[in-house]
């Protein structure tokens, strides 16, 4: 049975895997875009809507333990935009410092309006040529004084993540976890390794991932997301030194990994919604199989703005369609808080702040 009516919408919520450029509102995509003049294939409202990356090979995904759609779903467009050349177009928009504000904001505020969010971590990513004027301090500083504001109006804390775009080499990326190590900030927690699964193996970063774990950056790595494998959360974990996993719904390849996440109750931040619009319900059997299976699951939004979802929505579909009970998703409120590269001190009062909401929650709707 679902959940009664307002008790996720009231849920405090924390999101520790959202892409800043992903959050980008429609609205704002298309007042930036005509500001800039850019030329695009349709309207921009209209790419926001179409947004569907189609999926890779399908050779890469036989045989596998949830079995990975091959055909297109009925809700496809007709003409598809990736979610990687929205991304590049949005970047396009981004002229100045105080775009970098706004959107950092207009991040925060829809995740408070929304769902209810109480902490968020935003991936940010390199800067652009046409940026490079600011740098990567002044880049860091504009996102910081977005959270600041939304600290101030909503009551929120936040965290920026540096991604580190796997489809470049060891030694840029490297050369970016440097970069972050050499101009340390406050709201700059730690690495995420991102972009395609299949455009670069973990391994590839280990002494990135060195260099950011003796500095004492959170480390964090999409992964067994698009490879169809265990071993790569192996990696992750065992080279990199992650903290924390992005989904690894792919872990279900292998028992004897199950059986180690398991037991160690590594965080997998995962999301029912994604860009490829029929790997939907893979993506929503995927995180069944996990909880069945006990591994410590957390929903994210990811890319919200263009998906489009909220935090809110993934909390809904896992109590709606994936049927996790009460006391699952409480728990995911919990840990979700639990995972978070927030100084200790403001974990702790957070998760007490979490707990007590909850627990008023489950006295007002009879769940106690």
């Amino acid at each position: 049975m679902s959940l009664p009516e307002g008790w996720i919408q009231r849920l405090p919520k924390v999101d520790l895997h959202c892409h800043l450029i992903g959050t980008v509102r429609a609205t704002t995509f298309a007042e930036l875009a005509r500001r800039e003049k850019l030329e695009l294939p349709a309207d921009p409202e209209r790419i926001f809507a179409d947004i569907n990356s189609l999926p890779p090979d399908p050779a890469l995904y036989r045989n596998t333990v949830i079995p990975v759609p091959q055909g297109r779903s009925a809700d496809e467009p007709e003409v598809s935009y990736s979610l990687f050349q929205a991304s590049k177009w949005v970047i396009e928009t981004l002229r100045s410092a105080d775009d970098l504000t706004r959107i950092v904001y207009e991040a925060f505020e829809d995740a408070h309006r929304f769902s209810n969010t109480r902490h968020l971590e935003l991936f940010f990513d390199d800067v652009p040529e046409h940026l490079a004027g600011l740098g990567y301090a002044g880049s860091v500083e504009a996102y910081a004084e977005g959270i600041r504001m939304a600290e101030r109006d909503f009551g929120m804390t936040g965290r920026m993540i540096k991604g580190i775009d796997r489809s470049k080499s060891g030694e840029e990326a490297l050369a970016r976890v440097r970069e972050v190590v050499d101009n340390p900030h406050e709201y700059v927690a730690g690495i995420g390794l991102d972009n395609l699964e299949t455009a670069g193996p973990p391994e590839r970063f280990a002494d990135a991932y060195r260099l950011a774990g003796e500095a004492g950056l959170g480390r964090t790595a999409h992964s067994s997301e698009h490879a169809p494998t265990a071993q790569n959360t192996i990696t992750c974990l065992d080279l990199l030194g992650c903290d924390r996993i992005d989904h690894g719904y792919y872990v279900l390849e292998d028992p004897e990994v199950v059986a180690r996440m398991r037991e160690e109750q590594v965080t997998f931040t995962v999301g029912s919604t994604t860009s490829r619009r029929s790997w939907r319900p893979w993506r929503r059997a995927s995180i069944r199989a996990m909880l069945d299976a006990g591994l410590n699951v957390i929903p994210c939004s990811d890319d919200p703005g263009m998906f489009p979802t909220t935090l809110e929505n993934e909390y809904r579909i896992l109590d709606e369609q994936i049927g996790a009970t009460h006391e699952q998703l409480s728990h995911m409120a919990l840990a979700a808080v639990d995972a978070s590269w927030l100084p200790d001190a403001e974990r702790s009062a957070l998760r007490t702040q979490v707990a007590a909401e909850i627990a008023a929650l489950d006295a007002e709707f009879g769940l106690a």
